[in-house]
């Protein structure tokens, strides 16, 4: 059921990204404005994502799934007024544009967090590459009916298909019985939601370097969708049709690429499949970019579409294996904001150097920073791709109060006296439980070292509020238990390091 509503709801997408760049091209038909309705539709993910991350983590994950479908409809429904009343802009369409890309920026991490709710973690990666299917089936039927209805009754009505395909979507998530279960703790602050999401995502350095892999391959890629509508234009015999065609091509090699994607990752690992992706993709926007005609351009863009899915797929699918459930839908969001991003950007740049040059020229220029930049990436940020078990593991005990101190920042002390021979290893491991505090949700931490005493140290661990420090146990994996575990071997004596807690008075 969830399957359908995202290939219903991703069709709705393409439909209103075909119709509104084919209208931008009759009433702004520079390449800057054309390029220009890429970026309103990606940017409201890069300026919304977070928030929209942290309310997917902390609401009625099916209630907000579909309110945002109930959102898209609202947008459609305008956009039909405005152009049967003769009122469309550029500007407007732009601004209309943005609109309905809010919705995307709702949905997605939603979305991203609902799957691993269904699916097992070794299904994961086939259910991601299961729903590339549907992201790029959509990339076929969307274009293929908003090209039929652009060349025969006209933009308007690709506009009511979207009002009544994504209402139908809404109330197919409503007959979901997903369970909401509510933390005993209550409701997570919407600003403490994203200062944690963020915290965990810039403390997870396997995140850091997919996150900075899927900023340079959307960059620069987004060239050739930005720029196709004029690449079609300008083919021989070039219509609404050949725009169509195009991007179908595009969504047929996604869709090969991704019912191969099990062989593709036994063959190779995800660097190379990062790297490789990426040429791939940049020598066939080069080769779209110089056909003399369709029947060369259609079979670039199969490899293009085919390059793009494995590229996207196995950055996807590390990011999913680096969040626990708990962060999953702000730690996607993160990786949204990063890919909606730079396509926003990339379309923008891109555009402004084809209206200053050439479509060819942006092309070019594009795949070849794309395969330099990406090399330089695997030499600088190395992912290894190791895996932490991020399953909460509930093995630390929870204090306990007959009542809950006053409200005010929590100062959590743990006393190590460590073994001199062991200081290297007790310092390193150290490191390792800063990350770990941080991502968990900390507000401060600082390691202290005793200069009367050289084997005494001293880790403190700052909190917002004492429902926060508790909710940081709740958060606690079984690779956090591991840590600790390696930390306290370093600790000397029977008992274990000693913990006190204390309420912030005074600063």
């Amino acid at each position: 059921m969830l399957w359908f509503t995202w290939l219903a709801a991703n069709t709705t997408m393409w439909m209103n990204d075909v119709a509104s760049a084919w209208l931008m091209t009759s009433i702004g038909p520079s390449p800057l404005w054309v390029a220009l309705v890429q970026s309103a539709a990606t940017l409201p993910v890069f300026l919304l994502g977070l928030p929209s991350g942290a309310l997917a983590d902390t609401l009625d994950r099916r209630r907000y799934f579909m309110a945002t479908q109930f959102w898209v409809a609202g947008i459609a429904t305008l956009l039909c007024a405005v152009i049967l009343l003769d009122r469309l802009t550029a500007p407007l369409l732009l601004a209309l544009t943005f609109a309905n890309g809010i919705g995307l920026a709702m949905r997605w991490p939603v979305f991203a967090a609902i799957v691993p709710e269904i699916v097992t973690r070794p299904q994961l990666a086939q259910a991601l590459a299961l729903n590339g299917v549907a992201m790029n089936a959509s990339r076929i039927i969307g274009p293929l009916i908003a090209g039929a209805l652009l060349a025969s009754v006209g933009g308007v009505y690709v506009f009511v298909l979207n009002a009544t395909i994504s209402i139908l979507a809404a109330l197919t998530i409503m007959r979901w019985r997903r369970v909401h279960k509510e933390s005993p703790l209550g409701r997570e602050p919407l600003v403490s939601a994203m200062r944690v999401g963020m915290q965990f995502v810039w403390h997870s350095s396997r995140l850091r370097a997919v996150l900075l892999r899927i900023a340079l391959f959307f960059l620069h890629s987004t060239a050739l969708m930005a720029l196709l509508p004029l690449v079609a234009r300008a083919l021989p015999g070039g219509r609404a049709g050949t725009f169509t065609v195009l991007l179908a091509s595009m969504g047929a090699g996604a869709i090969i690429a991704a019912l191969l994607m099990p062989h593709i990752r036994r063959w190779l690992p995800l660097q190379r499949r990062v790297l490789l992706g990426t040429v791939v993709q940049a020598l066939a926007a080069v080769v779209v970019g110089f056909a003399p005609n369709i029947y060369v351009a259609v079979p670039a863009m199969v490899l293009s579409g085919a390059a793009w899915i494995t590229v996207a797929n196995s950055l996807t699918v590390a990011a999913q294996m680096s969040l626990p459930d708990w962060v999953r839908a702000r730690g996607m969001s993160v990786y949204q904001m990063a890919l909606m991003g730079s396509t926003a950007a990339g379309a923008a740049l891109w555009g402004q150097v084809a209206t200053s040059s050439s479509i060819q020229v942006a092309l070019a220029v594009s795949a070849a920073t794309s395969i330099a930049t990406m090399l330089a990436a695997q030499r600088l940020k190395i992912d290894r791709g190791i895996e932490e078990e991020l399953t909460p593991s509930h093995a630390l005990r929870v204090p306990e109060m007959l009542e809950p101190p006053r409200p005010g920042r929590i100062l959590v002390r743990v006393e190590y006296r460590i073994d001199p021979a062991r200081t290297d290893e007790f310092l390193a491991l150290m490191q390792e439980s800063r990350r770990s505090r941080l991502r968990q949700g900390a507000l401060e931490w600082q390691l202290l070292h005793d200069i009367y005493e050289p084997g005494r140290y001293v880790e403190q661990i700052v909190d917002p509020s004492w429902t926060e420090h508790l909710r940081r146990f709740d958060r606690i994996s079984a690779a956090d238990v591991a840590l600790r575990d390696r930390r306290n071997a370093c600790h000397l004596g029977e008992e274990p390091p000693r913990v006190s807690r204390y309420l912030i008075e005074q600063e």
